[in-house]
């Protein structure tokens, strides 16, 4: 058990075991082309394990690569680089411009807007029979009719026959992003790719989804790759949290230990920015918005994050750093650390 409590991140486990992870991304880069040949590099050799029944949340501002990585896992967009290996296997070998049903099945998402990722002309029963009259969940009318009812029972929506009648306009955000957890249940994968699940819905709602996506995780041994800016989801949800910071992992570990003693200067401004735990930190809080300016990255030879860094050296504008071990289950991409 860690010291906050929690049992061991479950991909650690999982390597003790000689267990391959469920979900295994490597040296994964994307890259969109521009007119006249011209290529923006948006992601850049990105690894990262997701083990069966673990939470990882991927943090970051806007624009940092956290979305572009989720369509990626979810096969929405095809990798300019890397490996995408579930369960061991290379998907991307044998699956190198669209998924398969069986990937589809095993990975599922949930789509950060619950008011355009359901069709408003269509009932809560037809956004949930599609999928299980498409994986051969159910056939029969009564089946298909009791594994609906059953599926909102388990996100809480009842009486479940009421819900299933009603249009997504009837419902709240909240309940429909219930619905959209239902929809990505009934496949029974084994990997659900959160996109912001929470950042429409109002801040008393928030723990109330997540708390149910926790009793689902358990339940169901599901893993999740769970994107976000909401440091406080990341600690309370993740057992551990990726930063990413323009296109790249700048530093990894258990969710306590990267919030309660940040390694990367990035890290620390990010969490800085954060009222509720700047007072934590003791750092400074700058008017309008925080110690983190909001400017565009510098992309070049040297490290990224260079020109927004208060420990930045003269090496830091000439190489690129690496990602590198810090601590047993700590890594870190940044020259402060030989």
């Amino acid at each position: 058990m860690t010291a906050a409590g929690r049992p061991a991140s479950a991909a650690v486990a999982a390597a003790a075991e000689g267990e391959a992870p469920l979900l295994s991304v490597r040296r994964l880069g994307k890259s969109f082309r521009l007119d006249r040949g011209r290529e923006l590099a948006v992601l850049r050799d990105v690894s990262f394990d997701v083990g069966a029944g673990e939470v990882v949340a991927l943090v970051g501002e806007s624009g940092s690569g956290k979305s572009t990585t989720a369509l990626l896992i979810a096969r929405l967009l095809v990798p300019t680089t890397g490996e995408i290996r579930l369960r061991g296997v290379d998907v991307l070998a044998s699956e190198p411009r669209h998924a398969s049903l069986a990937y589809r099945r095993q990975v599922q998402m949930i789509f950060q807007d619950p008011f355009a990722s359901l069709n408003p002309i269509h009932t809560i029963r037809y956004h949930l029979e599609r999928p299980l009259l498409r994986h051969g969940e159910a056939r029969a009318e009564a089946d298909l009719a009791e594994k609906v009812n059953r599926l909102l029972e388990t996100v809480g929506l009842t009486p479940a026959a009421d819900f299933a009648r009603r249009h997504p306009h009837q419902l709240s955000g909240g309940q429909r992003q219930r619905v959209a957890i239902a929809r990505a249940l009934s496949v029974n994968p084994a990997l659900i790719v959160a996109d912001e699940p929470t950042s429409m819905l109002d801040v008393s709602l928030r723990i109330d989804l997540l708390n149910l996506m926790r009793d689902i995780k358990s339940d169901r041994r599901i893993g999740y790759l769970f994107i976000t800016h909401d440091l406080g989801s990341a600690r309370y949800f993740a057992d551990r949290l990726l930063v990413m910071y323009a296109g790249e992992i700048v530093e990894a570990g258990r969710s306590d230990d990267v919030l309660d003693a940040p390694a990367h200067p990035y890290t620390r401004l990010l969490i800085s920015s954060v009222p509720s735990a700047t007072a934590a930190l003791g750092a400074p809080e700058e008017p309008g918005g925080g110690v983190v300016a909001r400017t565009a990255p510098v992309i070049g030879r040297g490290c990224p994050f260079a020109d927004r860094c208060p420990s930045v050296m003269d090496r830091c504008r000439e190489q690129a750093p690496a990602l590198r071990p810090l601590s047993p289950g700590r890594t870190v991409r940044c020259h402060l650390y030989p």
